[in-house]
């Protein structure tokens, strides 16, 4: 009994220490820093943080890469290296007196180029759902995967009367709001040309509409629409785990 009880805590041991080398594997893996990108004619913030295959955060209008730390820490631990993005102007970066999404879309192509990143996912809050979409319409094949979270591609008719009256009633809009009133302007037939899985997504009661979701969705041939249940434009996505929940099930579904 005690050499039976000897072989026991042999094993144990030998089980704490595999289990400590694999610790020490991943948290040399792991990686958790902030850097800049020289993009041309801006430099541009970001954090990086996990390990495995890339997954990219882009945030809404006027925000910044800490919208979705709490996403960014799940995909993280998880399994997939996190790259979190602050937009061009926005953020941690100097801001502009003129924005266009096309700007930023070129700047996430060149940000993967840069990194060497090979069809990463891309996960875009609003504004950066629009840079997502316009990325793959602009530059095709070079992300393995979208998700978007109150994207619109067009303007006039995709968001809800009340607050698109109020929108568009602005006087003397800043140079970000600007932009949002003039742009996007793709196509239900530019989503035809997206080959990578997408998730298009919004809340219930969100400020887009829900037929432009659904609109969105069913023209991109691999894609496929959600209506988040008790959920605003942001509040899924703000601080909270909702999304990054949908996100993994949805990398789940495509093998991603």
């Amino acid at each position: 009994m005690k050499r039976f009880g000897a072989y026991l805590c042999i094993l144990f041991s030998v089980a704490v220490a595999a289990l400590v080398v694999i610790n020490r594997c991943d948290r040399r893996n792991y990686v958790s820093y902030t850097d800049t990108f020289d993009a041309g004619d801006v430099t541009l913030f970001y954090a990086a943080e996990g390990h495995g295959k890339p997954v990219i955060l882009l945030h809404g209008n006027g925000g910044s890469h800490n919208d979705m730390e709490t996403t960014t820490r799940q995909l993280a631990q998880a399994g997939y290296t996190v790259y979190a993005l602050d937009s061009r102007g926005q953020g941690a970066n100097e801001p502009l007196d003129e924005y266009h999404y096309a700007d930023m879309a070129t700047d996430l192509k060149e940000f993967i180029t840069a990194k060497g990143l090979s069809k990463p996912a891309v996960f875009g809050f609003s504004d950066g759902g629009i840079v997502a979409l316009m990325t793959e319409v602009m530059y095709p094949e070079t992300l393995g995967a979208i998700a978007t979270g109150g994207a619109n591609i067009f303007v006039r008719g995709a968001l809800v009367p009340e607050f698109e009256a109020h929108f568009f009633a602005q006087e003397n809009p800043n140079p970000l709001n600007v932009m949002m009133l003039n742009e996007p302007n793709m196509t239900a037939e530019d989503m035809q040309s997206i080959s990578c899985p997408a998730l298009i997504m919004s809340g219930d009661g969100d400020l887009i509409r829900e037929e432009h979701t659904r609109l969105i969705g069913d023209h991109i041939p691999n894609g496929e629409w959600m209506i988040v249940p008790n959920a605003d434009h942001g509040s899924y996505i703000y601080h909270s785990t909702r999304v990054g929940n949908l996100l993994l099930d949805f990398f789940e579904r495509i093998g991603y």
